[in-house]
């Protein structure tokens, strides 16, 4: 393929992942907000509680999401379906900007706010499933984890530039302002995105490895295969992903909240000491896919579990003790193991399952798994310091996770070099050893 190619191809995978996770970022930053919008006053815990709990129910949806949109990516096509999730996304965030709050139609307010991240809930389950499958099948087999890890980079970089655009407006429009009409505008833009994504999608196509893998084959149906042949890969994603949800999503959704409301830091200073930790976190994804393009996938996952296990009690150690030098230092040792975990892991979820219903059996494990973790963590966070009274309470959340997912990515196939068109579902070791020796220049070749 060629750079052109290359960076078309990345371009119309990411603009997609971009929006969706620029959308989940607005919402995460703007909890506090929305807490005291959407909610009536004189609770000022139970409103947020709530925030966090409409947060999760957009996770909620992405397993059916990400089932529906999956199914109709391996039976019509990737890049068709990849136009219908972004403008779906559009249409939930977009609307979030419009609703009236609490003060103007009462419940209603929050009820319509559920039925917009639920929508975005959907969206998200098909889109990261259908971008990351488009990328791997599109990538040169030698560098397969790298392309995965810079569309996830791309995906990642609108949270930290949405924490420095916050933090930018809220200081150009006041803090009155911004809480009560300013909030909006980002959820506006966002809704931009879907045009933009539409354009640059429309202009490329599906990858040869799906097309070969689906040219002259009867009409099969991939959730029946999935049912069939994939629920082994699917208990192997189980296994991988604990960590990424939960680590990821503290960093993403609660992190910010937490700095405000217990380290008592000021708005700017939690926004940019988050960003920061995100950024990093997204640099370090495709540089984390490269070595494990190298030295393997279940080598480089280890290390990032590892290093969230040893850092994870000093990181909330450092962002609770109401320093702004502590709250950045926390928030990037924290993004570290993240993105060196999820640069190989991302890969690895998508190449254990092969082409013919790769992402039907992506879509069901790994939404459902990232709803139940990784969707509760800011809640369940918020909920633990609130019982136990302790600011530290989340730091053995994540690392009793990041042990267990040290322990157990062990016993999950190493995906390296497997040949993706039948994975590890039909896959032996002479399959696995051929896909590894053959050349691998070009996208589509030694599949």
């Amino acid at each position: 393929m060629s750079g052109s190619g290359s960076k078309r191809t990345l371009g119309a995978a990411a603009i997609g992942n971009f929006g969706e996770q620029y959308d989940f970022a607005v919402f995460g930053f703007a909890m506090p907000v929305i807490a005291a919008q959407f909610f009536p006053k004189g609770d000022a815990v139970a409103a947020l509680l709530s925030t966090f709990a409409i947060f999760a129910v957009g996770f909620l949806a992405r397993p059916m999401g990400g089932l529906v949109f999956g199914y109709l990516s391996d039976r019509l096509g990737r890049v068709k379906v990849l136009t219908l999730t972004i403008w779906l996304m559009a249409a939930g965030t977009g609307t979030i900007g419009l609703l009236p709050t609490y003060d103007a139609i009462g419940l209603a307010a929050p009820v319509l706010l559920v039925l917009c991240r639920l929508t975005q809930g959907a969206a998200f389950g098909g889109e990261f499933t259908g971008s990351t499958t488009f990328v791997l099948e599109s990538a040169p087999d030698d560098r397969r984890a790298r392309w995965v890890g810079i569309n996830h980079c791309i995906g990642n970089v609108p949270i930290a530039g949405v924490a420095l655009t916050l933090f930018a407006f809220q200081y150009a429009v006041g803090k009155e302002n911004y809480l009560a009409w300013g909030w909006r505008i980002p959820f506006l833009l966002g809704s931009l995105i879907g045009v933009v994504g539409y354009l640059i999608r429309r202009s490329v196509d599906d990858p040869e490895e799906f097309k070969q893998a689906t040219r002259g084959r009867t009409a099969t149906n991939p959730l029946r295969a999935a049912a069939r042949g994939g629920l082994k890969p699917m208990l192997h994603v189980a296994l991988v992903m604990p960590i990424q949800a939960v680590a990821a999503y503290l960093l993403i959704g609660y992190m910010y909240t937490y700095m405000v409301r217990e380290a008592h830091l000021d708005a700017g200073t939690a926004l940019l000491a988050n960003g920061a930790g995100i950024g990093i976190y997204a640099i370090l994804c495709p540089i984390g896919g490269a070595l494990s393009d190298r030295y393997g996938r279940k080598p480089v996952m280890s290390v990032g579990a590892l290093w969230i296990a040893l850092v994870a009690y000093l990181s909330l150690h450092l962002a609770s003790g109401g320093s702004p030098y502590g709250a950045f230092a926390g928030q990037i040792l924290l993004g570290i193991g993240i993105g060196i975990y999820a640069g190989p892991a991302t890969a690895t979820t998508v190449e254990l399952f092969p082409t013919s219903f790769r992402a039907t059996g992506h879509a069901i494990a790994y939404q459902v798994t990232v709803a139940i973790l990784g969707g509760t963590t800011p809640l369940i966070c918020g909920w633990l310091v609130s019982v136990l009274h302790s600011p530290m309470a989340p730091a053995w959340y994540v690392t009793g996770f990041a042990i267990l997912n040290v322990l157990i990515v062990q016993f999950v196939p190493e995906t390296k070099g497997i040949r993706l068109r039948t994975s590890v579902v039909d896959a032996n070791p002479l399959s696995m050893n051929l896909a590894s020796d053959t050349p691998r220049t070009s996208a589509g070749e030694a599949r």
